[in-house]
């Protein structure tokens, strides 16, 4: 049994999701939501609301959730945003702003 929530274009770098991944990974997913509720990133914020939505998928179809479990978590590049600023002598610089598709898989 496994269920799995998904957020296409979250608008944070998937280096950055990564960082916050490796420590639910493989976790209950009760004790990942309480270190994902203690941690200051954003990365963890928006983990613990796909992780919300997952256990409500699980939930809707019938589910036990108290013994489930991270089985993977995955964060990869999503669309990148193409961005301009001005430099000097007439000059630009490129600016890119990235954005992450995460997938979370829990089950028994």
């Amino acid at each position: 049994m496994e269920v799995v929530a998904r957020l296409k274009s979250a608008k944070i770098s998937p280096i950055k999701v990564r960082e916050v991944i490796g420590v639910v990974k493989g976790k209950n997913v009760n004790d990942a939501l309480v270190v994902l509720k203690n941690s200051n990133r954003k990365a963890s914020y928006i983990l613990m609301k796909l992780f919300e939505s997952a256990v409500a998928n699980a939930l809707e179809k019938g589910f036990d959730v108290d013994s489930f479990k991270v089985i993977n978590v995955t964060a990869d590049d999503g669309l990148k945003m193409k961005r301009y600023q001005p430099r000097a002598m007439g000059r630009a610089g490129r600016i890119i702003k990235r954005t992450s598709n995460i997938v979370v898989t829990i089950g028994d």
